[in-house]
């Protein structure tokens, strides 16, 4: 901990995602107006002093509804990537430990998913189902797994000769807990350090979306339909897409920064500073 809080962009990463993950749990607290609520007497207000962030075309104001979008965009990276990470594990340790045609066979399916771009391949899917929180979490999970499954086999392989495992199974010990208790807790940090990176790039993913119409829908908040109203109004309304724009910006860099910095704190082969 000493280490990796001692660079500073990991702090700035940390303070970031702390903060905006606290913002988002306050939010019905903070939010000074209904982020539904229609107002025809302030439309497209510039940002002032009743409206820190101006007002949408439908007179609602975006800094509530961003609050309440931070809400909608993290939850959807934590669901997502949870559901990832779990699909990864249970693949990636079989493959890493049975290895044989087992590996053989999960991998092959890894290298056709990884064939298809993700992005189109979950606009497809999409295009399929009725457009909702849940199934964009659902689908974005289930495209997104690949990554996790490799790291996960590669670190089971690397791990599987080693002492500690091989006196575990000299001494009777089953594949359950060879897999649960000597293999698994030691390829947690690759994995949280890979789940981190994957809720920046789940963010993003339903931004897009979202932007295009087919995530989250109106009147409910989203940072991605919120940019998508202000493409309407970018002329002369350029607060709609530079608050939504910079607060992605700013979650998507955070959890780069902390991602990239659990891994070099924890890499033993890291130069030491």
């Amino acid at each position: 901990m000493r280490k990796l809080f001692s660079n500073p962009l990991v702090l700035i990463g940390f303070i970031i995602i702390a903060s905006i993950l606290l913002l988002a749990i306050i939010a019905p607290l903070i939010a000074p107006y209904d982020p539904d609520a229609i107002d025809v007497k302030a439309i497209l207000l510039s940002p002032n002093s009743q409206h820190l962030m101006g007002t949408d075309g439908l007179g609602r104001d975006v800094f509530s509804r961003m609050l309440y979008g931070a809400r909608i965009s993290l939850m959807v990276g934590f669901v997502a990537v949870g559901i990832a990470t779990a699909i990864g594990i249970v693949l990636g340790a079989i493959a890493g430990f049975y290895r044989g045609w087992v590996d053989t066979l999960i991998m092959r399916i890894v290298d056709v998913m990884l064939s298809i771009p993700t992005f189109f391949l979950i606009l497809a899917v999409i295009a399929f189902l009725t457009p909702s929180i849940w199934n964009i979490m659902i689908v974005i999970g289930l495209t997104s797994w690949m990554g996790v499954t490799r790291l996960v086999r590669a670190e089971f392989l690397s791990l599987r000769n080693r002492e500690f495992v091989l006196a575990a199974q000299a001494l009777g010990a089953k594949d359950g807990r060879l897999i649960f208790t000597h293999l698994l807790p030691n390829s947690l940090t690759p994995i949280i350090v890979s789940s981190i990176l994957g809720i920046a790039s789940a963010v993003l993913v339903e931004s897009g979306l979202s932007f295009l119409g087919l995530g989250v829908q109106a009147p409910q908040a989203s940072w991605g339909n919120i940019l998508t109203d202000g493409k309407e109004y970018i002329q002369f309304a350029w607060w709609l897409s530079l608050f939504p724009g910079l607060a992605i910006l700013i979650t998507v860099l955070g959890y780069n920064l902390l991602g990239d910095g659990l891994r070099e704190a924890y890499n033993p082969r890291s130069s030491q500073h």
